[in-house]
């Protein structure tokens, strides 16, 4: 992952106009999911961002757009206002599923954290703990300086139970639960209104926020496509982002943008993009792989 801070009186005022949630509603020690967009609406990255004190934010970005994230807000950010690239100095570990709390017991003080999204430092800022993960289950996120982050893997996996696995396992569980992810779901040609995130995009914030008032006329005027969950009919190859979604009348209408296989469905799933008279659960389609077709049906989010 991406981790900036942004320090400074005004920080979370100027935050504010930078992201579609609404910092103001935050204390000390909490967090929440939000995006970061462009003039005209489209998504430039998603994130969790927590507010340490009055005048410290913390942000943890997709690392794939580190340098893209970085050059925007510096761009926009004001005098007095400090924002400093952490990436470099820290590893993360997500600890995720039924049994963290078992983990727990490495930091003390972690019992203290908030339910959901909560934030602490331990360790002289040397570790960042999140009650926060992107799989749908409970868990948390560690982030220590790189020269620790080894022996942070080590003492998690010796208290037994945690099993080491990369984004794969993290890939299939947040499509499971219709979790978009950025470069596949998300990118700057979709609204995060198109994306389904509405609940994130408080349009009424005072001060406003970069891509506002496009998505405030698209919700006016009425969204012509969004993003829906499809899956499989029957028996067929796994899904796989790339393959066109057609109608009925083999016409195409979309192309998926995340899929796989449900570990827990056993069956097909995917996302993707489609005009809103296709996109009512019940809606039977096809999925064309490999010049072959396969009935696919839309379903009502989350698949799990």
């Amino acid at each position: 992952m991406t981790q900036f801070e942004v320090r400074g009186a005004g920080a979370g005022e100027w935050i504010n106009t930078m992201f579609t949630n609404d910092v103001s509603q935050l204390q000390d020690g909490g967090g929440q999911y939000t995006l970061m967009l462009n003039e005209e609406g489209g998504v430039i990255d998603d994130l969790i961002l927590y507010r340490l004190d009055e005048e410290r934010f913390f942000l943890v970005l997709n690392a794939s757009r580190e340098e893209v994230d970085f050059s925007w807000l510096q761009n926009h950010c004001p005098e007095g206002i400090d924002l400093e690239n952490l990436s470099a100095d820290f590893g993360a570990i997500a600890v995720q599923g039924k049994e963290a709390k078992s983990a727990w017991e490495l930091v003390e003080a972690l019992k203290d954290l908030p339910a959901r999204n909560g934030i602490a430092e331990f360790l002289d800022g040397d570790l960042i703990l999140c009650r926060t993960g992107y799989t749908g289950e409970d868990g948390f996120e560690l982030f220590a300086k790189r020269d620790q982050i080894g022996s942070w893997l080590e003492k998690i996996l010796s208290i037994g139970g945690a099993v080491p696995c990369g984004l794969g396992a993290r890939d299939t569980l947040r499509l499971e639960k219709c979790y978009p992810l950025f470069g596949n779901d998300l990118d700057e040609e979709h609204t995060p209104l198109e994306a389904g995130l509405g609940f994130f995009v408080k349009l009424e914030k005072e001060g406003g926020f970069i891509g506002a008032e496009i998505l405030k006329a698209q919700k006016a005027s009425g969204l012509s496509q969004k993003l829906v969950a499809l899956k499989a009919s029957g028996k067929m190859p796994p899904f796989r982002p790339g393959y066109s979604v057609l109608s009925s009348e083999d016409v195409e209408i979309g192309t998926l943008s995340s899929g796989g296989m449900s570990p827990t469905l056993a069956t097909g799933v995917g996302l993707a993009y489609l005009p809103l008279e296709f996109a009512t659960p019940g809606s039977e389609l096809i999925l064309s792989i490999r010049d072959r077709s396969y009935p696919i049906e839309v379903v009502k989010k989350p698949f799990v």
